[in-house]
């Protein structure tokens, strides 16, 4: 049910990447790589481990091209495995179960949906053999972030041929740019901390053998919606001839 946000949060990152001034020789080398070879997913947030991030990055990179050494500088995006629920001001979450009709839904169907709303933690971890392209790297992401237009991202949850489009809300602490200490020569590691506040809806239909309006198949991806309801007239009368 998070797999939208991590897909949001990957086309976050890739539009980061696209802006990225080279503002030194890797650097430059980066940004033409392209991102498929930059950015990639860590194994859940550890920079507790950045050593094994990065080796099993350089591993994959190897396999996938083993004429070329891998390269530094890269990103890893790693996301944790624990879930903090939220309220209040920061978000809403809806236990008991709503009548929800999708906009764009050409069938005009009712279902019914329930709000999850909480906090993921994530991580940005830079690798670079040096300090110059590593501090690069975190100052323009952090730049990036202090946008009010690029403070968040959408995760789109697909439901009965519907994109249905959530806000993320990304937050970082004031100073978020934090150097990890590997023990190894000719590597630098700064990794950023981002909390991640989104909303997940989870969205039910009548299954097989319960009333439905008949505009869809239950149990399929194309759902037949909640009976509609008819206002009866309590005062009206059968008229004689």
């Amino acid at each position: 049910m998070f797999e939208p946000v991590k897909a949001g949060l990957g086309g976050f990152m890739q539009d980061f990447y696209l802006g990225l001034v080279p503002t030194t020789r890797p650097l430059t080398e980066f940004t033409a790589r392209g991102f498929a070879q930059c950015v990639a997913w860590a194994p859940g947030r550890m920079v507790d481990k950045a050593e094994d991030m990065l080796g099993a990055w350089m591993k994959n990179d190897s396999a996938q091209a083993p004429t070329r050494p891998p390269k530094l500088p890269v990103i890893l995006v790693g996301v944790a495995n624990d879930y903090t629920p939220i309220a209040g001001n920061m978000g809403t979450q809806i236990a008991d179960a709503i009548d929800v009709q999708l906009p764009g839904d050409d069938k005009c169907r009712f279902f019914q949906m329930r709000m999850v709303a909480g906090e993921v933690r994530a991580q940005v971890a830079i690798f670079a053999h040096d300090e110059p392209t590593a501090k690069s790297l975190a100052a323009q992401f952090l730049l990036f972030l202090s946008s009010p237009s690029r403070r968040g991202f959408d995760a789109v949850f697909p439901y009965a041929g519907v994109d249905n489009a959530f806000p993320v809300q990304i937050e970082a602490p004031d100073n978020p740019a934090m150097s990890i200490e590997t023990g190894t020569k000719n590597l630098k590691v700064l990794a950023i901390d981002l909390t991640l506040i989104c909303s997940i809806p989870l969205f039910s239909a009548p299954g097989e053998g319960e009333a439905n309006d008949g505009k869809g198949i239950p149990g399929t991806a194309d759902p037949a919606g909640f009976p509609l309801v008819a206002d009866v007239d309590i005062t009206a009368r059968e008229v004689e001839s």
